[in-house]
Formats: C-alpha cells, sequence, structure tokens
C-alpha cells in the first residue's frame, strides 16, 4: 500500500504554503493534479494508479490529503541529466569573425567628420587608416573596408584642403601684382 491510499503508511510534509490540515484551495488540487500527470508521462505511475489519485485529488479537503498524493513523487517533472549536447566538430560551425580594429573605426570616425569640421579631421583619419592597416595585415584583425574608408575621405579632404589653398595662393599672387 502506498502512503497516498486512505488510512495507509506515514503521512509525509508537503512543501505548500499551509499547514496539513488547513483546506485545500482548487489552486492546490489542480497543482497536485499537475504533479501526478507529470510523474504519468515520466512513467512513475501507471494509467489506473493516475485516475485514482486524481480522483482522490479533486475530493481532498485538506492541503494534507494532497500532499500525501504526491509525496513519493517529484514536484514536478525531473530534467533529463543523461543526455549530453551533441557535439558538432569545429568544422562544421560557422567561422567567427575576426575581432575589428580599433583604429580603422577611428580613421571612419575622422573621415565622416571631415564633412563636419570642413576638413580639420582629415590628416588624422589619414593617419589613423595607415596605422590600422598595418596592423590589420600583422594581427589578422578585420575592417579593412572600414579603414579604406576612412582613408579616401581623409585624402579627399587633404585634396581640398590643398586645392583651397593653392586658389588662395594663386589669388593672393594675382591681387597684389
Amino acid at each position: 500500500m502506498q502512503p497516498w491510499q486512505r488510512g495507509q503508511g506515514v503521512p509525509q510534509p508537503w512543501q505548500s504554503q499551509g499547514s496539513p490540515s488547513m483546506l485545500a484551495s482548487h489552486a492546490d488540487r489542480e497543482r497536485a493534479v499537475d504533479v501526478l500527470r507529470a510523474g504519468f508521462s515520466e512513467g512513475r505511475l501507471d494509467e489506473r494508479e493516475l485516475d485514482q489519485r486524481v480522483a482522490r485529488a479533486y475530493q481532498a479537503r485538506t492541503v494534507g490529503e494532497l500532499a500525501l498524493l504526491v509525496a513519493d513523487l517529484p514536484q514536478g517533472p525531473v530534467p533529463l541529466t543523461s543526455m549530453a549536447a551533441p557535439v558538432v566538430p569545429s568544422t562544421f560551425l560557422p567561422a567567427v569573425p575576426p575581432p575589428t580594429n580599433g583604429k580603422a573605426v577611428g580613421s571612419l570616425v575622422c573621415g565622416v567628420l571631415t564633412l563636419m569640421t570642413a576638413g580639420l579631421t582629415g590628416l588624422p583619419a589619414v593617419v589613423l587608416g595607415h596605422a590600422a592597416r598595418a596592423e590589420m595585415r600583422r594581427n589578422g584583425e578585420g575592417g579593412d573596408g572600414l579603414a579604406l574608408a576612412g582613408l579616401v575621405l581623409g585624402w579627399l579632404s587633404v585634396a581640398g584642403w590643398a586645392v583651397f589653398l593653392t586658389v588662395l595662393i594663386v589669388a593672393g599672387i594675382a591681387g597684389s601684382g
């Protein structure tokens, strides 16, 4: 005989919110039935025993009676720990991209800022772009496109300043003569 059967075995405490003599609520009964169904789905109870215990759970008046019905079952589904996750060979895993070089990002930022700073960040964009490309060749880092875009924008800014200064010098020479 099982402890859940009326008048048999020693009562075991149930981890509920109240004492065993407290009247059971509908939620307490449903929780107990959920534990019973989990025990059935795990193969711990056969169908006949499940039906008997569920009927007793819906007839239970106290939390103590419900505790007896689920005392020999885990309080919910038991996780399967015997199954390990399948190991996938690294050949079939996607390649991890290399980290992006910080100087390449800085070069692009300075290159974009040349539009807002009237070209003043063009020279730092060129310096950072060349330094980044050299580091990327040595370290295998990513971000070559960022560095290249920073270089192009930086050199365009430097060329723009060169043309502007040349025009100023020519205008100054033509105006004084």
